[in-house]
């Protein structure tokens, strides 16, 4: 039976009964899909306790009409929780996570600033903040995040071990559609129009072309690029289609 739990303090009388080694944990922002749900079985997979968090982290959005238009619906999300086997569902509103009004925070000055931090002002320092938060309120001995968020992953991992925080921090592929687009909550937000054109993102992305080629190819498609650069062996992306912004990356093949 998957339990919703609200606040810190309801939270850390169940945990007191957990062991440290008992838990694994997935944080979402909700508007689930199977990128999610691939999530939450290899942490059932590798955990006794599975914990998700539904959280939409307003101080990681730096546009506020962003942060307005993010799709939500907790009824949904708690059935799929349900249906995947979660044991608890942290669900806290915004005053339970940030009752200092976002006084402190957790940044990071060279990555963060690359890639989506340098059109995202503010960005990775309220996504390092909240996973911070909730690290500290759950204590998972294991936390499941996607690659589709490659620079968030590689930053979490860097905070918990620069930190010296004993959490393993578990790395999931990137599930797709049929048609190739990654799975995200902001497909939702594309138009029946958009959605058709979307998966020429990533077939692009994934084309072998050069940088300059991949961009020239999107703006043609009528993506507006962000940006398509090289790190770590992998290709990255970030462009809007209409006023949805949509990120990717893959292997360099």
């Amino acid at each position: 039976m998957t339990e919703v739990v609200k606040s810190v303090s309801e939270w850390r009388k169940i945990r007191k009964n957990l062991s440290e080694n008992d838990i694994g944990f997935v944080p979402t922002m909700g508007a689930l899909h199977q990128g999610h749900i691939s999530l939450l079985q290899r942490c059932k997979n590798d955990n006794r306790v599975t914990v998700a968090s539904v959280f939409v982290n307003s101080t990681q959005f730096n546009d506020p009409e962003d942060f307005k238009k993010y799709p939500r619906d907790f009824e949904r999300d708690l059935k799929m929780l349900r249906q995947a086997g979660v044991d608890y569902v942290f669900h806290p509103d915004h005053e339970e996570i940030y009752a200092d009004e976002y006084r402190y925070m957790v940044s990071e000055k060279e990555f963060s600033t690359k890639l989506c931090g340098a059109y995202r002002p503010g960005h990775f320092d309220g996504v390092l903040t909240v996973v911070m938060k909730l690290f500290n309120i759950i204590r998972p001995a294991r936390a499941y995040f996607g690659e589709k968020d490659y620079q968030q992953l590689i930053l979490i991992r860097d905070m918990v071990s620069n930190f010296f925080m004993n959490i393993d921090i578990v790395g999931s592929s990137i599930i797709r559609e049929s048609d190739g687009l990654a799975m995200s909550s902001r497909n939702q937000l594309l138009s029946a129009e958009e959605r058709k054109k979307a998966p020429v993102f990533y077939k692009t992305l994934n084309s072998g072309k050069s940088v300059s080629e991949i961009i020239n190819e999107l703006e043609k498609s009528d993506f507006k690029v962000d940006y398509i650069e090289e790190h770590f062996g992998r290709i990255f992306g970030a462009v809007f289609l209409g006023k949805t912004r949509l990120i990717d990356n893959a292997p360099r093949n």
